[in-house]
Parts: structure tokens; sequence; C-alpha cells
């Protein structure tokens, strides 16, 4: 996947996560769309970029709510 489109790609992953859990969505599917954001930078080597976007997103979800 070339760098463009990879980014396209993450972006989405990402805000379909985000999404999801707004949404009400069972929280392990927002966990799977930004795990699969983070494979997608793994292979198009962004993951240093992503990750941090992606580790916040999981100790959040990872938050008691209440």
């Amino acid at each position: 996947m070339k760098g463009d489109d990879a980014r396209a790609r993450i972006r989405k992953l990402l805000v379909t996560g985000d999404n999801r859990l707004k949404q009400g969505v069972d929280p392990a599917k927002a966990r799977e769309s930004w795990e699969q954001a983070l494979a997608v930078a793994k292979e198009a080597g962004l993951e240093e970029t992503v990750r941090p976007l992606v580790e916040v997103r999981l100790a959040d979800l990872a938050k008691p709510r209440g």
C-alpha cells in the first residue's frame, strides 16, 4: 500500500473506531478498528506516528465508564 493510500486507510479506521464508540457499539468493535489502523501503519512504515494515537484510544477504552 502506498503512503497516501495507507494514510487514508489509517485515518478511516481511526475515525470508524471513534464513531463506533460514540454510537454505543460494542467497544470491542472500536478496538478492532484501531488495531487494524495500527496494522496498516506497521505495513506502511508509519507505526511510530500512529501507535501513540491508538494507545491513547485504547487507554481511554480501558477506563471505567459510568
